[in-house]
């Protein structure tokens, strides 16, 4: 029989994410040394090398790629058995590891932490901010409960449920105040500035305008809003943000405001989670959590399964 323990398949997991010692035992809150010691007594234990070790970085051997899969399953089937018994429960304890892009968490995060906080005093929230490809690939590796994310994300493996739709607006600088805003074809002759390559933001400005991609005279790509409006506010050209940033990012900035005429830009809000969840009704329920600190009525409640 085998001798293997989850902390081991654990470490190894961190050591397969992170391809580096040093990483990965920050990251499982242990020394360096014990991790290598870890992995090797599993790699005793399984007869056979996992890592191709040297000076700088580690990577895994082809036994190793085949065992890490493995290991990700297993560890996510042993994390839901934790969620079936928290979903078993009356209160909503325990640990609720929840993902946000980055055009939401600066905004709807506070809201919701207090929210959840006071209506479930025992859980324990953990939020991990990212743009949408890496929050789908932790989501189904189990290493998230849920994620906040624009819909449609269009995964087989993931529930979705729409929560509300939100507007974009146009901010331009303030000497522009009083001007109507442009039409979608006078956006492309215009000096976009837009989120940098892998924001699901950018891609919907750009759908917007009729682009499939930036513009030449684009300037700038920024890695936040926050950049843009302060790039708007000094000249150099114009954006679009989510109606939910405005409060926050125009605050301090001399820029004007304004909504596009019929058909608006917008885009869906909504919340993603794994098919076979046991915490699927807890879910539910903290997406009712999230309108409310959105501010929004759910007027369709909808729930979509994806299917493959």
């Amino acid at each position: 029989m085998i001798n293997v323990t989850l902390r081991q398949l654990r470490y190894f997991d961190a050591l397969a994410r992170h391809g580096h010692f040093g990483r990965a035992a920050e990251a499982c809150s242990i020394s360096q040394p014990a991790l290598s010691m870890q992995i090797k007594e599993l790699e005793e234990a399984l007869g056979g090398l996992l890592l191709e070790r040297s000076a700088r970085q580690v990577a895994l051997t082809r036994f190793g790629e085949e065992l890490s899969q493995r290991v990700r399953d297993i560890l996510r089937s042993v994390d839901e058995l934790g969620d079936f018994a928290r979903a078993s429960q009356d209160r909503f304890a325990g640990r609720l590891r929840i993902g946000m892009i980055p055009t939401i968490a600066p905004y709807l995060l506070p809201k919701i932490t207090k929210n959840l906080t006071r209506m479930h005093p025992e859980l324990d929230i953990r939020v991990r901010e990212t743009m949408t490809p890496r929050l789908i690939q932790e989501l189904v590796e189990g290493r998230l409960d849920t994620a906040i994310v624009a819909l449609p994300v269009s995964e087989p493996s993931l529930t979705e449920v729409a929560l509300f739709d939100e507007k974009f607006l146009l901010v331009r600088p303030g000497s522009d105040e009083g001007t109507p805003a442009p039409s979608r074809e006078m956006m492309r002759e215009m000096r976009l500035l837009l989120l940098e390559e892998g924001h699901c933001f950018r891609d919907q400005a750009l759908s917007f305008c009729n682009m499939q991609s930036a513009p030449p005279r684009e300037m700038l790509d920024a890695n936040s809003l926050s950049t843009l409006v302060q790039m708007v506010s000094a000249g150099i050209g114009v954006t679009l943000i989510p109606e939910m940033a405005v409060p926050v990012e125009t605050r301090s900035a001399s820029v004007s405001l304004s909504r596009f005429r019929d058909p608006e830009p917008s885009r869906t809000i909504g919340m993603v989670w794994r098919k076979t969840s046991p915490l699927a009704r807890q879910l539910l329920q903290i997406s009712e959590v999230v309108c409310l600190s959105a501010g929004k009525v759910r007027a369709r409640p909808s729930m979509r399964s994806q299917r493959g």
